[in-house]
């Protein structure tokens, strides 16, 4: 499998008196399909900050793709959550999408365009955009525009791709859609995936393991082994009940914890 395309040793985070997480330590494979679970305000999001270089541990390391997280590591894709562009937004498809190559620097002299025009068609017909890349963004479905992203996050070749709920907002075809195109790049190019999200089931016949965050706790293993009512009662320290039903899992008896509550409004803007 190579060396680790993400190594979390140790790790904590705080913020102020709370604690999301502590003693994390993480491996993830080249190639591996990682989903990270757990109610809001567990820390999943602000995980990908750390992996991002936008959040600082409280304690502990972190290295992706081999190196510290930052804007200089260029081996990292990410994927936000699908939401609405403005309908006047003029931006066409492709600029969207190469912004992904190089939105942080300027200047790409004559060779340099025809590459970029290369990588941004190849981008694009990876994620089956073709039709739609000129048009203007803020004119597109919800399911065409997260495609974009996908591509945008792709065409730097990531070593890791990084996903915020990239499925929020989409309906079933597009959860699809979306989540088959993260599955191929991993599979073809052997690029880990980290993968937030508040529902298992469109991915799971991907995903190879589950990191679950709640209350300051995690475990890590196999959908199995963590996915079951004994491993998510002690998580919680309440009874939960693990259905499996058509080849799908539902989670039953902790839906407060599952849903944001008024308490906790605020600080899951910074820490969902």
């Amino acid at each position: 499998m190579g060396d680790a395309a993400v190594e979390i040793e140790d790790a904590g985070l705080r913020f102020g008196d709370r604690t999301l997480w502590s003693g994390l330590d993480l491996q993830v494979a080249p190639g591996e399909f990682l989903a990270v679970l757990g109610p809001n305000g567990s820390g999943k999001t602000s995980l990908l900050r750390v992996l991002l270089g936008l959040q600082q541990l409280s304690a502990g390391s972190v290295r992706v793709a081999g190196n510290p997280p930052g804007r200089e590591n260029r081996k990292v894709g990410y994927i936000p959550q699908q939401r609405a562009l403005d309908e006047s937004l003029t931006l066409r498809g492709v600029d969207l999408v190469g912004l992904g190559l190089d939105g942080h620097r300027w200047g790409l002299g004559v060779s340099g365009l025809r590459e970029r025009r290369r990588r941004i068609a190849r981008a694009i017909s990876s994620v089956g955009a073709e039709s739609y890349a000129r048009s203007p963004v803020g004119r597109l479905s919800g399911g065409e525009q997260q495609r974009l992203r996908v591509a945008q996050a792709l065409i730097g070749d990531p070593d890791v791709l990084l996903c915020d709920e990239p499925l929020a907002s989409l309906d079933l075809t597009h959860q699809r859609v979306v989540s088959e195109l993260i599955d191929e790049r991993r599979r073809t190019a052997g690029t880990a995936v980290l993968f937030v999200t508040h529902e298992i089931n469109p991915i799971l016949e991907y995903v190879d393991r589950v990191l679950y965050l709640v209350n300051g706790h995690f475990e890590i293993g196999a959908p199995d082994e963590v996915m079951n009512s004994r491993v998510l009662s002690e998580l919680y320290g309440t009874h939960v009940e693990v259905l499996r039903i058509g080849g799908q899992i539902h989670v039953a008896g902790a839906q407060s914890a599952l849903c944001e509550d008024e308490v906790h409004h605020h600080v899951d803007q910074h820490v969902s």
